[in-house]
């Protein structure tokens, strides 16, 4: 009755295919997610800015006046 049928054949190896090609799909969705989601940010950017330049920024948009400004500098200790 099951004569001659020794293991799936060629269909197990297909099937290996597809599913190393479907965990590969999910880890790169994952992968793609978790970085879209951290806002994909770069080795580089990662770092922290110092007070002062933040301070900067804001100065140079127009969100603190000049006094603030200097008033900031002063507390950190900056000249």
């Amino acid at each position: 009755m099951w004569d001659g049928h020794d293991g799936m054949g060629w269909w197990m190896l297909f099937g290996s295919v597809w599913f190393v090609i479907l965990w590969g799909l999910i880890i790169w969705a994952v992968v793609t997610v978790v970085s879209k989601a951290g806002g994909g940010r770069s080795s580089e950017g990662s770092r922290e800015d110092s007070p002062l330049e933040i301070a900067k920024r804001r100065y140079a948009r127009g969100e603190i006046t000049k006094d603030q400004f200097d008033q900031i500098r002063r507390d950190l200790g900056e000249t």
